[in-house]
């Protein structure tokens, strides 16, 4: 379990939140410390891989919706080809790749018809 504490600015209202995590790693093979570094480690990793792909590469922070469940829908049709493209990325990065892609409609057409 992980408590967090915040102070909004504006009302000075305090607030206590308290998130629950799953291991298979018994719960003295870390220090708290270490246990936190791994929480933290793990979601930056998720940001990085999937918010950031999808932001930056699909504008998806642009959207000015505020529907959870238009937005958790548009966020699986956005990790659709993002999937697709990362199986055949080989040595070059997704923007890389992704600038290539827009010049090859056919290159496109043909990894949505593999898939």
């Amino acid at each position: 379990m992980v408590r967090s504490q915040r102070t909004l600015k504006k009302s000075g209202i305090t607030t206590t939140e308290s998130r629950y995590y799953l291991s298979s790693s018994p719960p003295d093979q870390y220090s708290p410390q270490e246990w936190l570094n791994l929480i933290r480690g793990h979601w930056g990793g998720i940001e990085i891989r999937n918010h950031w792909r999808r932001d930056v590469l699909m504008g998806e922070d642009r959207s000015r919706s505020r529907q959870p469940n238009l937005l958790a829908n548009l966020a699986l049709i956005r990790n659709a080809p993002l999937s697709l493209l990362s199986e055949r990325l080989g040595e070059q990065s997704l923007p890389q790749f992704r600038e290539r892609l827009l010049s090859s409609p056919k290159q496109c057409l043909a990894i949505l018809a593999a898939a």
